[in-house]
């Protein structure tokens, strides 16, 4: 049974073949903190990376709902796989984003996708609260239009499978009076960085989402793609960037809530009360709890859809958008964790144990509080839309 199941007209790569194989795969890699190499090699095998590449660049041309949902049925299947590919499938739609909207400057990701390359994001800091309007990582010219980056970035997913990371930095040092922003493009074998093995993590383990240090990575000049002041901006790149991050997360989250509804289904229709001799599909407070869990998870997949789609029919919300898919992420993934925490409820005590997939899922849905937009900066944007900025 499946909570929301696609329209018939939305194209799929993944195969109910293929998703059955992830899933047998999800628990071994959760237990043993290993990394996903064996479901990326069968996603690449099946042309999945390259979802969203138009057709004419040599993808499949899935347009960014139809990859949404498509993550949605992976993150059913693993969540952590579908969390780590989620990174590539970001930069991608960013790179898709500007191609439709006039911009080629990312069509060569485009084109390097197409050829099997795997992107990576290494944007995050620990304590930076600005996310994509500042950053702590120096970003230093090497004098002929490129930079080499020196910091930290955390919760890099897909360490060890990326071969492109897609990097942010400050250059103050340029013109001091007026910083930038670097948004940037290394390559693994061009080396200046260490990733570190310290992901020991309470859930969406097999995603070896590992610091990464930086310490001289280089960027040449044709793959620095932005020098933007700090602060907020509407440059499509900016936009392309916030829109498809949390669409793409919200999607992977609503997945493992449609999952953990349909394994509570499951169990309370085979669970027996001692008291009554009837399975608790029939007790009214089961019932209540799992109605209630399919009421919140209904109301989440038409804002999905709507999104996804406005992007997808080139809609101009200008700065609407980031109230708009932060409001998306936050409810997304609170709603998320109400559905996987009524599921528990609802069937039994079996669900505590590591090797219950109920279990996992109640691990790996945590991790969704700590992706931007977070609930305090979501409910800033909000006040800030209405009421505007703070004197």
């Amino acid at each position: 049974m499946a909570a929301n199941p696609a329209t018939f007209t939305d194209r799929q790569i993944l195969t109910d073949d293929l998703l059955a194989t992830i899933r047998g795969r999800a628990a071994d890699h959760d237990r043993e903190n290993t990394f996903f190499a064996d479901d990326l090699a069968d996603l690449k095998a099946a042309g999945y990376l390259q979802a969203m590449v138009p057709e004419h660049l040599g993808g499949a041309g899935l347009t960014l709902r139809e990859t949404a949902r498509e993550q949605a049925r992976l993150a059913g299947a693993a969540p952590a796989t579908a969390l780590a590919v989620n990174m590539h499938h970001v930069w991608v739609a960013v790179a898709r984003y500007l191609h439709e909207r006039g911009d080629d400057s990312l069509d060569w990701l485009l084109r390097e996708t197409a050829h099997g390359e795997v992107f990576g994001f290494g944007y995050s800091e620990a304590g930076n609260d600005l996310v994509l309007l500042g950053s702590r990582t120096e970003a230093r010219p090497d004098g002929d239009g490129g930079y080499t980056f020196h910091g930290r970035k955390i919760f890099t997913s897909n360490s060890p499978g990326w071969t492109r990371l897609g990097v942010m930095g400050l250059d103050d040092t340029t013109d001091p009076d007026d910083p930038r922003i670097v948004h940037a493009f290394v390559t693994r074998d061009g080396g200046g960085f260490e990733i570190l093995d310290d992901w020991d993590t309470l859930g969406m383990r097999a995603s070896q989402s590992c610091t990464t240090v930086l310490d001289g990575a280089h960027a040449r000049a044709d793959r620095v793609i932005r020098r933007l002041q700090p602060g907020p901006s509407l440059d499509p790149y900016v936009l392309g960037i916030f829109t498809s991050f949390e669409i793409l997360l919200a999607s992977v989250y609503t997945g493992i809530a449609d999952r953990a509804l349909q394994l509570a289904v499951e169990t309370v229709g085979r669970r027996r009360s001692m008291k009554t001799g009837k399975a608790y599909s029939q007790d009214p407070d089961i019932r209540w709890r799992v109605a209630s869990a399919a009421l919140a998870l209904d109301g989440i997949w038409p804002q999905l859809d709507q999104l996804a789609g406005e992007v997808d029919a080139l809609v101009d919300r200008g700065a609407g958008w980031f109230r708009a898919t932060a409001g998306l992420k936050v409810r997304a993934t609170e709603t998320a964790r109400y559905v996987v925490d009524e599921a528990i409820r609802c069937s039994g005590g079996s669900t505590y144990f590591n090797r219950s997939e109920l279990g996992r899922l109640y691990r790996d849905v945590l991790a969704g509080i700590f992706h931007p937009s977070d609930d305090e900066s979501a409910h800033s944007t909000v006040a800030q839309s209405l009421l505007g900025p703070l004197e």
